[in-house]
């Protein structure tokens, strides 16, 4: 099945107002910025980003148009400030963020990924003990009162506590591969791997976008870090070049 779509455009065609999109990247290294900006320019709103690490720290033109516009609703990340308090104070984000414009609940990097890992493998929840002795174990940290409101089961599991967590199933996964092919089959690039294939495994749709094109069986099968059964759509995109930098 032939899954090349023309244009970043018309793959996200069918996204509507109030969308659950997961959005990869650890920081700046596999953040799908094409698709991004492409749900920029279309100006749906209340949406909720289901992040990894940083990924809109790490895009931070897309970050401010998409706050600017506002289009996000909830954001769910692991990091989702910049370092530097002083920038903080100048973060339309995070500004956002301090006055209830905008939802943010954090988790742990690890346990994050698993959320997504869950998901795609049909597990409605999963212990941990990742937090154990913390906040993380009370609630759930956000700036939400009724996300706060609700208090986590906790079991033991050999001598040791350990937390409830649920699966992050998503509507859409916005995806970016070093190599894909018209099935969907796609390889990423070192680092930039990082929540690019849990993702794609956790939401109903995927669509990536994929630096080099190539045909059906030139990636080496053992090379495939996400076979084409997780994806539904590919646009072909440039590489780009952006500056870099989290403080």
């Amino acid at each position: 099945m032939d899954k090349l779509y023309p244009s970043a455009e018309e793959a996200i065609a069918d996204i509507e107002n109030g969308a659950v999109i997961a959005i990869p990247g650890f920081f700046a290294a596999g953040v799908p910025r094409i698709l991004l900006r492409a749900l920029i320019a279309k100006g749906i709103r209340n949406l909720t980003l289901a992040c990894g690490c940083g990924p809109l720290v790490g895009a931070a033109e897309e970050r401010e148009l998409l706050v600017k516009n506002k289009q996000i609703k909830k954001l769910i990340d692991s990091y989702p400030f910049f370092r530097s308090a002083s920038k903080g104070m100048q973060d339309p984000f995070e500004q956002a963020v301090r006055t209830g414009e905008i939802e943010l609940e954090i988790y742990p990097m690890g346990t994050l990924a698993e959320k997504y890992r869950a998901a795609g493998a049909g597990i409605a929840a999963f212990y941990t003990p990742t937090g154990v002795g913390s906040i993380v174990e009370e609630k759930i940290i956000s700036n939400n009162s009724s996300s706060q409101a609700i208090k986590k089961e906790t079991r033991i599991f050999n001598s040791k506590k350990h937390v409830l967590e649920y699966a992050l199933k998503t509507d859409f996964a916005f995806v970016h591969a070093y190599k894909g092919d018209r099935q969907g089959n796609l390889q990423y690039r070192k680092t930039a791997r990082n929540f690019n294939h849990v993702m794609a495994m956790a939401a109903k749709v995927t669509i990536a976008e994929v630096e080099n094109l190539v045909e059906l069986g030139e990636i080496d099968p053992d090379s495939v870090h996400t076979p084409g059964i997780y994806v539904q759509r590919v646009i072909k995109v440039p590489r780009l070049t952006y500056a870099i930098g989290i403080d």
